[in-house]
């Protein structure tokens, strides 16, 4: 899609080809009424005599192919040696021989560029939860203090103070 302050939108391109192509007009005559440069009516109107009206749509700028992509299987072992060692991008460059500056891209492009994204204990991305507005969604840290444990009994929970190192001894 154009952005608003585009002087050439899918209609406008196509009148400006079909100025050039269908009535004969020059590429500096039509250029000069839609205020654009003839080398842009060329590119236009050439677009429209090879493709037609469909020509005239917006297109991706995304390249088909990249020739520097970086290898999935080295991708894996990249993301694999983040989640299962915590190593930084350089350790990670050093053991699989690609610069520091493509791991961290990598990780970057993966979400994990960051060890506070990855939760300590499993290895796993951590998933954060975003809502619409406040409150929706009560956020509670459910933690163990400190000498404290939690029993279940009978359908019930029980606490129970953890002895300490010094009662254990005794």
């Amino acid at each position: 899609m154009s952005h608003a302050n585009a002087t050439l939108t899918p209609l406008t391109r196509l009148r400006l080809a079909q100025l050039v192509v269908d009535a004969g007009w020059t590429y500096a005559a039509a250029a000069t009424m839609f205020m654009v440069h003839p080398r842009t009516a060329k590119k236009w109107a050439d677009c429209y005599r090879e493709h037609g009206r469909p020509g005239m749509a917006d297109r991706s700028s995304r390249p088909r192919c990249s020739a520097t992509k970086t290898p999935s299987d080295v991708v894996r072992r990249i993301v694999r040696l983040r989640w299962r060692h915590r190593l930084g991008p350089v350790q990670i460059a050093g053991r699989l021989g690609v610069p520091a500056s493509t791991v961290h891209a990598v990780l970057t492009r993966c979400r994990i560029n960051r060890l506070s994204h990855i939760d300590r204990v499993t290895g796993e991305p951590l998933r954060r939860y975003e809502h619409d507005h406040p409150g929706s969604l009560i956020h509670v840290d459910v933690t163990k203090p400190s000498g404290v444990r939690q029993h279940l009994r009978r359908g019930r929970l029980a606490l129970r103070r953890t002895p300490t190192r010094r009662e254990e001894r005794s």
